[in-house]
């Protein structure tokens, strides 16, 4: 399809034909959406959405008549195809999500990686994301910080991500679920202490915004004894361990690494070693390899 580009009214907007508008929308307060990301809205082909539904109802809400079509994690791989032939004829494309920024927990980066793969430009339209948001009002450390999404369901793979993360020294950021976080808090004190430092912040942007900073047992506990604190979307920010713990837990490694190398294959005592310390299995093998060279320079 073949059409010049388009002038948003009043800001200085160039939609181009073939374009890949990756267009952050509101986290819940319905001002938070950019003027820019409305005048795209008003003038691309078609917008890829995460629910068709729910993105009618901002559509609506702002005065437009768009054409959408589904894209989420159930028809991705047959819809992404699509989209990208759609693009090569020339139509721009936004990509939304129901809340935030597309591929941030969320649909989408499947489509992007797509289009750069096909060599069409992908233009990204910043705004609102509920992790940064968070993450600016923790009162954490903002300097370094680690995303890690949301945590496994099962108990078992939770309790093993975060004993892997207990030695993290950057800022930890979760996302977390109504029905799991009493669980996951529960999960995160035991792994990280009672008293490491942490945010809760629940429904941002929204009537009932709640932003709690104290400490992870501090905070479990509140979540377990009301329920209210166990509604809507969570935000978990958990500040990053004291280099102290970090040093001991290296320390502890490498005393295990000691006792295990010489009798076991440096991937067979990087195992039990992660399994005996809480180090991650790839962190483990590493410091096996090198203590192994430096035991062995000649292997």
């Amino acid at each position: 399809m073949e059409r010049d580009a388009v002038s948003g009214p009043g800001t200085g907007l160039s939609i181009e034909p073939g374009t890949l508008y990756v267009v952050a929308t509101p986290i819940g307060h319905r001002d938070d959406i950019s003027a820019r990301a409305v005048a795209l809205l008003s003038h691309v082909d078609v917008v890829a959405a995460e629910d068709t539904r729910h993105t009618g109802r901002l559509l609506s809400m702002l005065g437009l008549a768009v054409a959408q079509v589904s894209l989420h994690e159930h028809n991705e791989r047959d819809r992404v195809p699509v989209l990208v032939e759609r693009l090569k004829q020339g139509e721009a494309i936004a990509l939304v999500s129901d809340a935030g920024t597309p591929g941030i927990s969320d649909p989408g980066y499947p489509l992007v990686a797509a289009a750069h793969a096909a060599g069409i430009r992908v233009v990204p339209v910043p705004g609102p994301t509920a992790m940064v948001a968070a993450l600016s009002a923790s009162g954490q450390p903002t300097d370094r910080f680690v995303f890690e999404g949301f945590l496994p369901a099962r108990a078992g793979t939770r309790q093993e991500r975060l004993r892997n993360l207990a030695t993290e020294p950057r800022t930890l950021v979760f996302y977390e679920s109504g029905h799991r976080v009493v669980a996951a808090l529960a999960d995160l004190a035991q792994a990280f202490g009672d008293d490491r430092p942490a945010t809760l912040a629940r429904e941002l942007t929204k009537v009932h915004e709640t932003i709690r900073c104290t400490t992870l047992g501090a905070l479990a506990q509140c979540v377990a004894d009301d329920a209210d604190q166990r509604r809507g979307e969570i935000v978990l920010v958990v500040a990053g361990a004291p280099e102290s713990a970090t040093v001991a837990s290296e320390e502890r490694l490498r005393e295990v690494l000691d006792a295990l190398l010489p009798e076991l294959a440096p991937s067979r005592a990087a195992a039990v070693a992660a399994r005996l310390t809480g180090t991650s299995r790839r962190a483990a093998y590493r410091a096996a390899l090198d203590r192994a060279e430096r035991d062995d320079p000649e292997a």
